[in-house]
């Protein structure tokens, strides 16, 4: 965004430039500002605005709920051209006013129609699960004592992909003007995590399962409440084809429950690239 200012004999230009960043939401409430409660769009423009010495508004790639962590996230803010000569500087200087629960990864130039939320094309996120009790787990990953067929739950999955009415998993409140997603990929796998491969932490395959979904856009609550719901059909208490009727006429307390957020992770967004 090329926007020419003049104050008396000065003049400057408004720049836009993109952030990349990480968060942990433990002890956020969510991304986007809220009237109650500190938010990481909230600490992130304190930051900037200290660290620029003037106003700074950030627009972020998507909310995230209360105690949901981001990995990549991507931001985008314009401010004077005089006031960054390095962005390189600048996220140090960030690093050192943000708390421990946000880092910056990287600031630079964007394009002048670039929008951390309306140039996205698609947004990826992971839920983890543990199956076996492990103490290293329990900040990032769900505990589930059930047992679950995996297989089931992919089945399952399989009904979600696609362009769908998924109001069936949105919780109220989120003034979307539609419930209309297109959802590219969703599905389980197993994994072994670090500790595991690094430290011998005894582990069994399909201790650790991890569900990646990937979509145009979501609904305020929707992987949560999908993963809530693909776990009743892993544990039996549904067939697979329980996900398709529930998308064609089913409401919100139709679905299963929401799965806590701290095993949630937003960790990627991808964006439409000029030729």
């Amino acid at each position: 965004m090329h926007t020419n200012y003049k104050f008396n004999q000065y003049s400057f230009t408004s720049m836009r430039y993109f952030i990349r960043l990480s968060y942990n939401g433990t002890g956020f409430c969510g991304w986007q500002i809220q009237p109650n409660g500190i938010t990481v769009q909230e600490s992130l423009e304190r930051a900037l605005s200290l660290a620029l010495g003037t106003g700074i508004k950030v627009t972020g790639a998507g909310r995230t709920d209360t105690a949901v962590n981001a990995v990549n996230y991507i931001a985008h803010f314009d401010a004077e051209d005089t006031l960054i000569p390095e962005p390189g500087a600048l996220g140090y200087k960030l690093n050192a006013i943000l708390g421990k629960g946000i880092i910056v990864h990287e600031i630079a130039r964007a394009d002048d129609d670039f929008h951390a939320r309306f140039s996205a094309t698609s947004r990826e996120y992971r839920y983890f699960i543990h199956r076996k009790k492990d103490p290293f787990m329990w900040n990032f990953s769900w505990f589930c004592k059930f047992g679950l067929d995996m297989d089931m739950m992919n089945s399952a999955a399989l009904f979600l992909k696609g362009t769908h009415d998924f109001s069936c998993f949105e919780k109220k409140g989120g003034n979307n003007r539609t419930s209309v997603c297109t959802v590219y990929e969703a599905g389980w796998k197993t994994y072994i995590p670090g500790h595991a491969t690094l430290l011998g932490y005894p582990c069994e395959d399909g201790d650790y399962l991890v569900f990646t979904v990937r979509a145009d856009r979501f609904l305020r609550n929707m992987v949560r409440a999908m993963v809530g719901s693909l776990v009743e059909v892993g544990r039996g208490k549904h067939d697979p084809e329980w996900i398709r009727q529930l998308m064609e006429g089913g409401i919100r307390s139709d679905a299963g429950e929401s799965v806590p957020a701290h095993a949630l992770f937003l960790n990627k967004v991808e964006y439409w690239h000029r030729d």
